[in-house]
Order: C-alpha cells, then sequence, then structure tokens
C-alpha cells in the first residue's frame, strides 16, 4: 500500500481513447458522497470488509473461507495466476452468493513461491522476469511492461476465471500495480466498463487515504531530516484527480467507492512482545475498532489479508504473524460487536453494482 496514493492521480484524458469517456476538470462534480448517490442515506458509513490473496496459498484460501463463514468480512478476491485458485473456486461454487472478484496479479513478490502471467510468458514478455516469473516489484513491471500487455494479462486473468465456472463480482489490483501508470489504469477501468465488473476505485472525499498520505510523507521527511513540526502540507494532487475519475467511472455504469483503508499489513507488535494469537488478537482488534470509529459517510473499502497460517507458511513470506492477526480480529466476536454499536453498514461488490445499475447518472 505504501505508494498507491502516490499512483492513484490519473490523467483523466487518458482515459478517452480506451473508454469514450472524457470528464473535464471544470465540469461541476456532485457532492453528495457515492454511498448516497447509490440510495444509501446522508451520514451513512457503508463498509466493504475485503481479504486480498485469495487463490494464493491453502493456508490464504482457509482464511477466506473462515473470514466469509464465520467472521465480519464481506467480500475476496482471487489471484488467478496462483496454485491454489482452484480449491477457493470450488468453495466459490458451493456458495454461488458469495462475493468474489479478481485480485489482478501483475507482480509475483516472494523469492522462493512463485507464479507466472495467465497468458503465457510468451505472450506478454515484458511481464515476466529472468525467471519466467511476473516482476517481483510494481516498479519492475511498470518499468518492463507495456500497456498492452497489462491489457492482454487482465483479460486472460478474467478469461481464466470465466472458464472455470465463475463470474468475479469485482476487480481489484494486487499491490496496486495498475495504479502504476494512467495507462495502466485505463485499461483495468476499460475492461471492466466493457464486461460491465465494477473495478476497485477510491474516488471519494477520500479522508482515510489523505491522512494516510500525510503520515507517509512525514515519515520520509523524518528519514531525510528535513520534517519540522507545525509543518503543512500541501493536498495531494493525486486525491483531487482521483475524483476526476471516479466521475468517469461512475459515468460508465460502475459504482466508485468513497475511501479506502489498506494499512493493517504493516501493522506490528511492540518491540519485545511475543506474536502469540492472543497478543497479535488484541492488537489488530483494538487497531480496527479505532479505524471503524474514524471512518466518514461514504462506501469504505476495508483490506485486510486474513490467512490461517500454517507451519509451512513461512517457506512463502514472513508476513504470517499480521495475516493471522488479520484473521483472529475478523472472525472475533469483539470485532463484530465493534461494528454493530458504530453502525458500520456491511455491503458487498454485487450489492454496489446492483445499486448503482438503478441508480442512473
Amino acid at each position: 500500500m505504501n505508494s498507491f496514493i502516490r499512483r492513484l492521480g490519473v490523467a483523466v484524458l487518458v482515459l478517452s481513447p480506451f473508454i469514450g469517456q472524457t470528464v473535464l476538470a471544470q465540469q461541476a462534480v456532485d457532492q453528495r458522497t457515492f454511498a448516497e448517490r447509490l440510495g444509501w442515506k446522508t451520514g451513512d458509513r457503508v463498509v466493504v470488509i475485503h481479504v486480498d490473496d485469495a487463490g494464493m496459498s491453502h493456508d490464504s484460501d482457509v482464511g477466506v473461507e473462515k473470514s466469509l463463514d464465520a467472521g465480519l468480512a464481506t467480500s475476496f478476491s482471487v489471484m488467478m495466476p496462483c496454485p491454489w485458485v482452484p480449491e477457493i473456486v470450488h468453495y466459490i461454487k458451493v456458495h454461488p452468493g458469495v462475493d468474489a472478484g479478481l485480485h489482478l496479479t501483475l507482480t509475483s513478490e516472494w523469492s522462493e513461491y512463485r507464479w507466472g502471467p495467465a497468458a503465457g510468458p510468451g505472450v506478454v514478455p515484458g511481464l515476466v522476469d529472468s525467471e519466467g516469473a511476473m516482476w517481483p516489484s510494481v516498479e519492475e513491471a511498470a518499468q518492463h511492461a507495456t500497456a498492452d500487455e497489462v491489457e492482454t494479462e487482465i483479460r486472460a486473468q478474467l478469461a481464466r476465471a470465466l472458464r472455470m465456472g465463475f463470474r468475479p463480482t469485482h476487480l481489484d489490483s494486487h499491490m496496486g500495480t495498475l495504479f502504476a501508470t494512467p495507462e495502466f489504469i485505463a485499461r483495468y477501468i476499460k475492461v471492466g466498463a466493457e464486461n460491465h465488473i465494477p473495478v476497485m476505485f477510491p474516488g471519494g472525499h477520500n479522508a482515510l487515504l489523505a491522512e494516510q498520505y500525510r503520515d507517509e510523507a512525514i515519515a520520509q521527511m523524518k528519514a531525510a531530516g528535513t520534517w519540522k513540526e507545525g509543518t503543512v502540507l500541501p493536498e495531494n494532487p493525486a486525491l483531487a484527480q482521483a475524483r476526476l475519475t471516479a466521475e468517469a467511472v461512475w459515468k460508465l455504469g460502475l459504482p466508485v467507492l468513497d475511501d479506502l483503508y489498506n494499512v493493517s499489513y504493516d501493522w506490528k507488535l511492540p518491540e519485545g512482545i511475543s506474536p502469540t494469537d492472543a497478543n497479535l488478537s488484541t492488537m489488530k482488534i483494538e487497531r480496527y475498532e479505532a479505524a471503524f470509529h474514524r471512518l466518514k459517510p461514504g462506501v469504505t473499502q476495508i483490506i485486510v489479508h486474513a490467512t490461517e497460517t500454517s507451519s509451512t507458511f513461512p517457506s512463502i513470506s514472513d508476513s504470517g504473524p499480521t495475516r493471522k492477526g488479520d484473521l483472529l480480529a475478523v472472525v472475533s466476536p469483539e470485532l463484530r460487536e465493534a461494528a454493530r454499536r458504530e453502525g458500520l453498514i456491511l455491503t458487498t461488490w454485487r450489492e454496489l453494482q446492483q445499486r448503482r445499475d438503478h441508480a442512473g447518472q
């Protein structure tokens, strides 16, 4: 998530050649939240609690299933190039009403456990490294891949899902790679619009994203020794630009988020505190409760990486503790009670699109 905000600003006019929709900067923008435009009341705080990385591993799939079946999660998305996709697709087929999207995957970030493009390395050579897997980082993918290759891979991942028998309720982006360039995001929106599948795009007030931007900017300035207490940071132009892009997405008949919360992956226990289930659960529950309290009116997606980490998971990644903590929090009665106490309205991408279909322009 660290550089997601910096990638969020999209040149709106770059969408025009691909999706035939231009939103001019001087055009009046509807000041209502997207939740209101989708039919909820003024002041309603509507939340998609979304689990990323389904299909990445068996542990990931178990975490998703527990989060949906016994927890607070309402949605998840699948990494189609990964080896454990058939397992989660079988779950989807047994639960046909579940909210299952595509976690469009253009990177392969782990060193010992990797995957290649669904389209095949010969078809999209700019997306693969010397091992024949996708590039480990967003920056490398953006440097080497063309927009045509990105679109080809998006379509290949969607085609595999349809061939396996499930139609995704939405599209989003693993590691935010599709937000790396205006050309990438234009193709992402194009494929979603052509197939009438919602694309995850935060383009409303983005209050939590703005807060995260400020925190990241301060951390960078402190690291560089340039931060002074009382410094007033300018508004991030990417967030203003995102609102214009959001209007283009809305006019294509797709729903839009008012905000996005995706910082929990980096939450860590204090130094010296053992990562026991009890300690992880307590820490994550407290922080998610605080986040619930800070949510502004509108539709917000909260991203978690709930995983039932087994003894083999460390062979994949050292992220096991934060992922296990997410699972423990999502299935806890305490977090469910916190959502009830805060009056949050839980929803899915399926419902967002249904409401968008009836909302008009």
